[in-house]
């Protein structure tokens, strides 16, 4: 499962990428200095695995991931293939959620593809990119179902509808995110894999001023993107790339109370594009290793032991479960058993977020 970052050039997309991953992509001051997608793998800041750490003292930690793409700047016309387009419209179908970087800054020394700086018009010209690229997508499957649902097929005739309907959506300016269909509908379009179906996260770039609370600019795209269900963060991207670029963690820390920050915008950023992708975790904890396990929300017992080895899945017997939250409190996984806390779970229990598990199996 992995994020594209998408936006014009120049907004601070390739910053953002080397800031979340200290990955060195190259970040230029001119369009088109992306053009292979950049992919990082980045650790997903999460407090409960520091407390782990301190409880068991094991010999390594190891986070749970998530995969970033930088994807190069779209332009005007990148449906049509002007400025690479139909390359970075393929990068982004290959994502599974979009983080959309928004310029929210003034700065004369680095250009804007369009004249002045406006990002609810920014995202208007992505967004339109986006809903062509899915409508051609969208027509050239209705001429194939067409003929089918004439002769009478009813699953033809559904798909048909379902196509029309998203099609009309489109052609209204509409992302198929937020066009009415309803979950069977939405199974037609999953093999198109629709750009403006992906869920998505507006990053609101802005000057070290605005890091807290943001400003006109950020208000303007809150008030674009409220009917969207899509959350807005709010990032000084080049400071906080500066930051990270400083060895010690408390010079980082101080640099980040000095702009009104209790952790980096980023660690925020990257813990949101998790949970976009509908992503969770769970830990196991030893001495050799305490680790956070990365699964999709509604994983049952056995799916999350195959992330560890498929082996572990074949052969399920039961999980031992301990809530993260007694595990803290009992402090030792002996202690939690003595207090009745440890659960024994089969294979239809749906894993929870924190949940901490050991697996039985037999191959």
């Amino acid at each position: 499962m992995k994020a594209g970052i998408v936006g014009l050039p120049n907004v601070g997309k390739s910053t953002l990428f080397n800031c979340l991953s200290n990955a060195k992509a190259q970040s230029a001051n001119f369009p088109f200095c992306t053009i292979e997608p950049n992919i990082g793998v980045v650790n997903v800041p999460d407090s409960r695995l520091q407390k782990l750490e301190e409880l068991v003292n094991p010999e390594r930690v190891m986070p749970a991931t998530v995969e970033i793409v930088d994807i190069a700047g779209l332009v005007k016309g990148a449906s049509k293939g002007e400025g690479l387009g139909n390359k970075f419209l393929g990068n982004i179908r290959e994502t599974d959620a979009i983080i959309h970087v928004l310029r929210c800054f003034d700065n004369d020394n680095i250009v804007h593809v369009e004249e002045g700086i406006d990002p609810v018009r920014d995202k208007g010209t992505i967004d339109v990119e986006l809903q062509l690229k899915d409508l051609e997508a969208i027509e050239k499957r209705l001429e194939k179902v067409k003929k089918a649902s004439r002769t009478g097929d009813k699953e033809a005739t559904k798909e048909f509808d379902t196509l029309t309907k998203a099609a009309q959506g489109l052609e209204g300016f509409n992302s198929v995110r937020s066009i009415d269909l309803t979950e069977d509908e939405r199974e037609y379009l999953k093999p198109l894999q629709l750009l403006t179906d992906k869920p998505i996260l507006y990053v609101c770039n802005v000057d070290d001023k605005a890091a807290v609370s943001g400003n006109a600019y950020v208000d303007a795209v809150k008030e674009a993107v409220k009917d969207e269900d899509a959350e807005v963060i709010i990032l000084a991207v080049a400071t906080e790339a500066d930051i990270t670029e400083l060895e010690e963690y408390e010079e980082r820390q101080m640099f980040l109370e000095d702009l009104g920050l209790k952790e980096p915008g980023a660690s925020k950023l990257i813990r949101a594009a998790y949970k976009l992708l509908n992503l969770q975790t769970y830990f196991t904890a030893g001495v050799k290793e305490v680790r956070a396990w990365t699964i999709n929300v509604g994983d049952t017992a056995p799916q999350a032991a195959g992330v560890i080895h498929t082996d572990f899945e074949k052969g399920f017997i039961r999980a031992e479960v301990i809530k993260y939250d007694d595990y803290v409190l009992y402090g030792t996984e002996a202690k939690v058993r003595d207090a009745g806390k440890l659960g024994i779970e089969g294979k239809e229990y749906i894993v929870q977020d924190g949940d901490m598990m050991n697996f039985r199996f037999n191959v």
